[in-house]
């Protein structure tokens, strides 16, 4: 399954929000125990009916949004 398939947006399930396939895991859960410091093998011992594939989906997903998005700097004030 390709990584881009494994995230799915549905209205229906989590109110929207981008889960993995068959689940209703959301990306962003995966992605805030990733920056908790738990390792993949933590989260698939949380979670049984991922893959380790789920979850580098989940962080390609998180960085490709993240990567479009329009940064504006903030202008210092001296």
């Amino acid at each position: 399954m390709e990584k881009e398939s494994r995230i799915v947006v549905n209205p229906k399930v989590m109110v929207g929000k981008p889960v993995i396939k068959g689940t209703r895991i959301p990306v962003d859960a995966i992605i805030k125990r990733l920056a908790e410091g738990m390792s993949i093998k933590e989260i698939l011992e949380e979670y049984p009916n991922l893959k380790e594939e789920d979850v580098k989906a989940a962080l390609e997903y998180a960085a490709k949004v993240v990567s479009g998005e329009e940064v504006m700097p903030l202008v210092e004030r001296v």
